[in-house]
């Protein structure tokens, strides 16, 4: 059902993000299972009468007709008066900047402004769904940004619910307030931006939210006397606290350590109040970003990790160094299941 406001389908190429978006919009027959929107199932309904207005990947203007043209021609089909649709376009058109650009076609006007007036095509609609297929990927990495922007003022604006397929994490994570993850056809977990990123599902979601990605660590749960540890090769983790509720009948098992690289400092600027725990790695790459270090980091054993390090870090590659890991910030996964534990 589509409740919210502006969900995000988000997952890696060929996931099946596109195909559930066609299936919405009834270009796809739905093999079961039921579309709801707002109160209405929409199974059985052709794609005219979904109320739904859709902004394809290669935006899909008409060449031979002006801007104004490929705007209207959706409310031309619809029978409305020519006033009305002077005035819908006009409107769409003020509220995207493009309001100089009715008269010209599409090979005239950039990527940016193409993207636009797909968008103001939707709008002109006034739909009660917007569903957007990787509207930005034909952006270059400015361009992009900047109609982020501009698409989350358009939703807070409109009111309206848009479900947006993209497999751009940062897309996802700065304009869903819902994010639906798909991994090979199926449904991993639908949650807010922030509780995919703090409390993700499997190890899967953990993975894949997140840039650099989440480190992970195979290992296993060991009791000793009263304590409950999770030993990996690199280090040891005191199991204590809700973590310790969820594992009492689990030591002896194997598990997956997930810690993400910004929970990885180096030990000379750990920030006051972490408990840390010391490990040693060798510097294989590293990515200045200016604001902070990126670094690649190897233990041997094929075991490669990455850390986020302050910019006032002296790493370089070939340097082995020693980081002070948070020994409460990390993910639990049953290493078979690879579902989260604790």
């Amino acid at each position: 059902p589509l409740s919210l406001p502006a969900r995000k389908r988000f997952g890696p190429s060929g996931c099946g993000k596109t195909t559930s978006l066609r299936m919405l919009a009834g270009l796809e027959s739905v093999t079961r299972g039921e579309i709801s929107i707002g109160d209405r199932c929409v199974n059985t309904l052709p794609a005219k009468d979904r109320d739904i207005a859709m902004v394809f990947q290669s935006y899909a203007l008409y060449p031979h007709m002006t801007v104004y043209e490929n705007m209207a021609f959706g409310l031309q089909l619809r029978g409305l008066p020519t006033t009305d649709i002077q005035k819908r376009v006009q409107s769409a058109a003020t509220q995207l900047g493009i309001e100089g650009l009715l008269h010209r076609k599409p090979k005239a006007l950039s990527g940016g402004q193409r993207q636009r007036v797909a968008v103001g095509r939707a709008i002109v609609r006034e739909p009660a769904v917007f569903l957007m297929d990787e509207p930005l990927s034909n952006l270059d990495a400015k361009l992009r940004v900047q109609a982020r922007t501009e698409l989350s003022k358009l939703h807070q604006s409109l009111s309206a619910t848009f479900v947006y397929v993209t497999h751009d994490q940062v897309e996802a994570m700065t304009m869903g307030t819902r994010i639906a993850v798909l991994n090979a056809g199926e449904l991993q977990q639908v949650d807010t931006p922030q509780n995919l990123y703090d409390r993700p599902k499997n190890r899967f979601v953990a993975g894949f939210i997140g840039s650099p990605a989440m480190n992970f660590f195979e290992g296993t749960l060991q009791k000793e006397g009263d304590r409950l540890i999770a030993r990996t090769s690199l280090f040891e983790l005191p199991i204590s606290g809700k973590r310790l509720r969820a594992c009492q009948t689990r030591a002896g098992s194997a598990v997956t350590v997930g810690i993400r690289p910004e929970n990885l400092y180096d030990c000379n600027y750990v920030p006051p109040g972490i408990r840390s725990i010391p490990i040693k790695a060798s510097v294989s790459v590293t990515e200045r970003m200016g604001s902070e270090i990126v670094a690649y980091l190897n233990v041997g054993d094929g075991l490669d990790f990455v850390a986020r390090v302050d910019r006032r870090s002296p790493v370089t590659v070939g340097q082995t160094i020693r980081l002070a890991m948070d020994s409460e910030q990390f993910h639990l996964f049953d290493a078979k299941t690879e579902q989260l534990i604790a």
